[in-house]
């Protein structure tokens, strides 16, 4: 990243009145055809200058870019495993303003001030879906962190969209709650 470039994202706050982070988290409620959407946007809505405007619509796309890459390859040839991450990803995106979603290489962390759940495409037919739980008794079905060692506390192992049901989503809500 060039000089210019550090200096303007360090300048946003004071700038604009939000960080670079911000910025990218009201951009992605917000579904833009085109760039220059985005940069309308964030100068008609938000009363931004043109400069910064089209720097956090750019670098959010690349961001938005590199993890849709990532998803994308976490789930090559395990496309049946979609529906299931989906249904997860609604859920998490009701319980707060708070959580971010980090795709990874093989997983994806689902963090409020620390990561709380993490899903992982195990297999071609079944996704882990690993809890911080701490002192948190297990199940049959909420088993112990299995692969996943000291990341998570327990797992649920799922192979369908229904199994993110009312039950997972108390565990996942819980998780999310223990996770400030």
């Amino acid at each position: 990243m060039d000089q210019a470039l550090q200096t303007m994202i360090a300048n946003m706050p004071e700038k604009t009145g939000k960080s670079l982070e911000e910025w990218k988290k009201i951009l992605t409620k917000k579904a833009f055809a085109k760039h220059s959407e985005g940069v309308k946007y964030l100068k008609t809505e938000h009363g931004i200058t043109h400069g910064f405007a089209n720097t956090i619509v750019t670098l959010s796309k690349e961001e938005n870019n590199a993890s849709n890459d990532l998803l994308s390859n976490q789930y090559k040839g395990k496309e049946v495993l979609l529906p299931i991450y989906k249904a997860i990803i609604k859920y998490v995106s009701t319980l707060g303003k708070d959580i971010t979603i980090t795709p990874k290489k093989g997983s994806v962390s689902i963090i409020r001030k620390r990561q709380f759940i993490l899903i992982k495409p195990a297999t071609k037919t079944r996704i882990d879906l690993g809890f911080k739980l701490k002192d948190f008794p297990t199940t049959d079905r909420l088993g112990n962190s299995g692969p996943f060692g000291t990341m998570c506390t327990h797992r649920v192992q799922l192979n369908e969209a229904s199994e993110v049901d009312k039950e997972l989503k108390e565990w996942i809500k819980l998780a999310y709650t223990k996770s400030v």
